[in-house]
């Protein structure tokens, strides 16, 4: 049989720490090396699917991801799928992981990258939008690459924002967080922006996922204007990702950098205003992440 690694497999092998320096390995040399043709769109009955591959000299991997937004409501995930590991030269599958784990795991760790390259050292405020998988695997990817003593949390509904509070050991966002934040994490599936820029601080750092559609953004003007803004590819974000599209052409914003400029050194963090990250994810992440997986699956005395 395949081997499969569930979420729980998947967290052990590759916990936080790992799963970043994975993906700062495949940028450090700039963009990476990676055949990865846009991701396809498949509408079906109960929403979408997206097929996403994704090839270098030795793998090549492809998710099948299913996004179903009634799911929540009838006690499913939202996102379902697969992701199958294969051999590049003889085509050989190798490896099936659990694709919402892969996802939330590889975004939660790009995140993280950003932050950490972004956000000064000393910063302690973090404020997360959402109380869903994203919003939880973004803590403990945040954790990984600082120290956060305050930490709040803002979502739609007050009972599952203080359940979510409760869970993991944080405060219920109020008015003041907003502002105070230095690391503004949005891991939401909204369609409008979360919050009113202009209460943001301006040196702070925003981490925005939620979306990969081009009618859809989590970030308003005010949040982007003036800032420096970082995507993982450009031509991909102003294709995906409407706060960049708008933004764009707008004005608000004129030259969106790449990720790997600024883990390369090539283009610095600017610490005197604030940083944006808006991620769409991309198949490279899935597959940098996939493959860290194989090589610690394959220490595992069962693989020997």
């Amino acid at each position: 049989m395949l081997p499969y690694l569930d979420a729980d497999l998947l967290d052990r092998l590759l916990p936080f720490p790992q799963a970043i320096s994975a993906l700062h390995s495949t940028l450090q040399d700039g963009p990476p090396t990676v055949t990865a043709p846009p991701r396809t769109t498949a509408e079906a009955p109960g929403g979408h699917v997206l097929i996403m591959p994704a090839a270098d000299r030795d793998l090549f991997g492809i998710k099948i991801a299913g996004v179903a937004p009634d799911n929540p409501a009838k006690g499913l995930p939202r996102i379902t799928g697969t992701y199958l590991l294969y051999d590049a030269d003889t085509l050989r599958p190798i490896l099936a992981i659990d694709g919402p784990a892969l996802t939330l795991r590889r975004t939660a760790a790009l995140s993280a990258l950003a932050v950490d390259l972004l956000a000064p050292r000393d910063i302690s405020r973090l404020l997360i939008y959402g109380t869903g998988p994203q919003a939880a695997a973004h803590l403990q990817a945040l954790r990984a690459v600082r120290h956060l003593p305050s930490i709040a949390v803002s979502g739609r509904t007050p009972r599952r924002t203080r359940a979510f509070a409760d869970a993991h050991g944080i405060d219920v966002a109020g008015p003041d967080d907003l502002p105070q934040a230095d690391v503004v994490a949005c891991c939401t599936s909204s369609t409008t922006p979360l919050f009113d820029g202009r209460h943001l601080s301006q040196h702070a750092t925003v981490i925005a996922m939620g979306s990969h559609t081009p009618d859809a953004r989590e970030l308003d003007s005010h949040t982007l204007r003036g800032a420096q803004v970082i995507v993982e590819d450009v031509p991909t974000a102003t294709r995906e990702a409407a706060d960049i599209a708008e933004a764009l052409t707008s004005g608000d914003i004129t030259n969106p950098l790449p990720l790997h400029e600024v883990v390369t050194g090539q283009t610095p963090a600017q610490t005197d205003r604030r940083r944006v990250f808006r991620s769409v994810g991309m198949a490279w992440e899935d597959l940098s992440t996939a493959k860290a997986a194989l090589t610690q699956w394959r220490t595992m005395p069962a693989c020997t």
